[in-house]
């Protein structure tokens, strides 16, 4: 007999389960690759499943040969923005993988992990 009614084994499958689906989430997230653009698609970046920037590509038109200070701040300000596209999709990303492993859990999030 069970005391309070619980099997013990059903719980341990369920909390082995899990694990193995946060494993599975965690390197699907590893693997994973968004793009952020800003300037019509004259500045990208791409961003890793775990925010780590991993290229910025900016594409010459943005650049004024005839006004250098100008066209620096421009780019500068369309890297940045194309950076918080790119973030907002990672974001999304990681609720969809980790949304589901992390409700109900203490504080609604996994220890360890920033941003869960």
């Amino acid at each position: 007999m069970n005391p309070g009614g619980m099997d013990m084994q059903a719980l341990l499958q369920q909390a082995q389960q899990m694990q193995q689906q946060l494993v599975q989430a965690q390197q699907d997230l590893e693997d994973a690759e968004v793009e952020g653009t800003s300037g019509g698609g004259l500045v990208k970046v791409k961003l890793s499943g775990r925010g780590q920037v991993e290229d910025i590509t900016v594409d010459p038109k943005a650049i004024d040969p005839t006004d250098v200070e100008e066209t620096a701040q421009t780019v500068a300000d369309l890297v940045l923005a194309a950076i918080r596209d790119a973030e907002a999709q990672v974001e999304s990303l990681q609720q969809e993988k980790m949304g589901p492993l992390t409700q109900g859990m203490p504080g609604g999030g996994i220890p360890g992990l920033p941003g869960f």
